[in-house]
């Protein structure tokens, strides 16, 4: 049973200049989640979410779209709106962790209510025809909500559900919960994706021993800080290639370009990049400083010189 491995949707980076670089430079991902269209009450798709999702840039590797909202005449609308882009397939987002988000009760904020996920899910396989997957968190306040949720999800044909094994209100923090994932492997008639943690091999391996039978993995912040983690899972090595540095700046300078041409002004492509550097300064061999050079650049040419430095430092 072959390993799938997909990109977990992270709102503000993985979108379609970030996906086409990191196909080019590093492969391994098979399938790539759109970070999620929102649409705040107007059944208007902002203009971002479209360049995000036309289908002349998204040409070389499977792309699926997102949506999060607890409104089924907005899921009925991105839905109809994918559609007419060409795609067969939308993953309703239960997963987002935020507060912003989760107090408008939307991703993990949802999943203490079935009645609301049952009336969205009924009428999109009632009113359309697009294939469903979702995205959850195993809750918000805890790992009981989301096995209230299984018999109704258990109702749908439901294409998948990809879990982030952590509750809403940790976000990021303290280890995922692997006992709680596995009391929904038992609880489910539905194929399930893991999510969470997967930041090297040694870790994606623990994960596949504890779990044979899954065989579809989320990689999200790990596929950040270390672009090269999805390939070395797939080729079964911890070994870099000789050139990672090369290979790793060419793919900086690619993004940097055409967020650099997309955004207007140095702040915005500094914060930009900044937001990147949160991760890819961890696989760095002193990441504070990294990360510190990168922070105190004020302008694009000592952020340039920053990043040379930085290279430089790791390939000595």
């Amino acid at each position: 049973m072959a390993n799938i491995l997909l990109s977990s949707p992270l709102q503000g980076f993985t979108d379609f200049r970030f996906r086409n670089a990191f196909h080019k430079y590093f492969g391994g991902i098979d399938t790539f989640y759109a970070p999620y269209i929102r649409l705040n009450g107007k059944l208007k798709i902002k203009q971002s979410y479209q360049t995000d999702l036309l289908p002349e840039n998204n040409s070389t590797i499977p792309v699926i779209p997102q949506v999060i909202t607890n409104n089924a005449d907005e899921f009925l609308f991105v839905a109809k709106y994918v559609q007419s882009l060409g795609y067969k397939e939308l993953n309703w987002n239960l997963g987002c962790p935020y507060p912003m988000v989760t107090k408008s009760g939307m991703g993990s904020g949802l999943i203490c209510n079935p009645t609301k996920i049952n009336d969205i899910l009924h009428r999109a396989h009632n009113e359309t025809d697009i294939v469903v997957s979702m995205k959850m968190r195993m809750g918000y306040e805890n790992a009981q909500e989301i096995l209230e949720t299984f018999p109704i999800l258990n109702q749908y044909p439901l294409k998948s559900i990809a879990i982030h094994a952590r509750i809403g209100k940790q976000l990021y923090k303290g280890p995922v919960d692997l006992d709680a994932f596995e009391a929904c492997v038992k609880s489910t008639k539905h194929k399930l994706y893991y999510n969470g943690d997967i930041t090297s091999v040694s870790a994606f391996k623990a994960i596949k021993e504890r779990f044979p039978s899954i065989n579809h993995f989320l990689i999200g912040r790990g596929l950040i800080a270390d672009p090269f983690l999805p390939s070395m899972i797939k080729n079964n090595t911890t070994e870099y290639p000789s050139n990672r540095w090369d290979i790793f700046s060419e793919f900086h300078d690619s993004i940097y370009k055409q967020y650099d041409d997309y955004l207007s002004g140095p702040t915005p492509i500094k914060m930009k990049m900044l937001g990147f550097w949160e991760f890819f300064a961890q696989v760095t061999s002193n990441p504070q400083k990294s990360y510190k050079a990168i922070k105190k650049a004020s302008n694009p040419v000592k952020y340039r010189q920053a990043v040379a430095a930085i290279l430089k430092a790791q390939t000595n």
